[in-house]
């Protein structure tokens, strides 16, 4: 679980900016009429300032919660790699004979190793993307919240996500005044505390 934050990044911005709505009728501003982009993956940058606080701490939260869950699989994972090794060494030691019993015995723990390594990564998957929705799913509303009241504040047209779109290769050329990232980000955190909530772990 070394990928925690890429992998809640991307699982949750998916389609939170597709398209904003579009500006009101006679907006007037600098920006009036202009279609911008935000790059979503520069929330969760954890210098200060320079991410979305609400969603780092959130984040860091999530990653504290379960930081002992990975400990203990990656512990797991190199038992297990170390017993396939001493398997190795046991069947190619050259010795006459071979301690069948003693290779057999690191079978089975291999074995009952694996299954409990498997069950575990399953059960943490869950585990995390049930949490990870309970810390999250609040924060992004009011992202999603503010990113409106952003847009209209300005008098943009569009707002697209900068992220989604490299990764689909629709981006071909882009005036870098296009990306507000970094204007949206104070702004966020310049607001007042929002109604985004977190729930304690059951």
């Amino acid at each position: 679980m070394k990928t925690l934050r890429t992998f809640a990044v991307g699982l949750l911005f998916t389609a939170l900016f597709a398209i904003s709505a579009f500006a009101q009728a006679g907006a007037q501003s600098a920006g009036a009429g202009k279609i911008v982009v935000i790059n979503t993956l520069a929330f969760d940058d954890p210098k200060a300032g320079a991410g979305i606080t609400k969603y780092v701490s959130a984040m860091n939260t999530l990653e504290t919660e379960f930081k002992p869950v990975q400990t203990e699989l990656e512990t797991m994972s190199v038992k297990l790699q170390n017993l396939s090794k001493e398997i190795q060494t046991l069947n190619g030691a050259g010795k006459v004979p071979v301690n069948q019993a003693s290779v057999q015995a690191k079978i089975d723990e291999g074995e009952k190793l694996q299954r409990d390594l498997k069950f575990k990564q399953e059960d943490a998957k869950v585990r995390f993307e049930k949490r990870q929705q309970a810390l999250l799913a609040p924060v992004m509303q009011d992202i999603y919240k503010a990113v409106s009241e952003f847009q209209k504040k300005n008098g943009y047209l569009l707002v697209l996500d900068i992220s989604k779109m490299a990764d689909n290769g629709t981006v071909l050329a882009m005036d870098e005044t296009a990306d507000v990232t970094k204007a949206f980000i104070t702004f966020y955190n310049a607001r007042p505390a929002g109604t985004a909530t977190t729930t304690a772990p059951k």
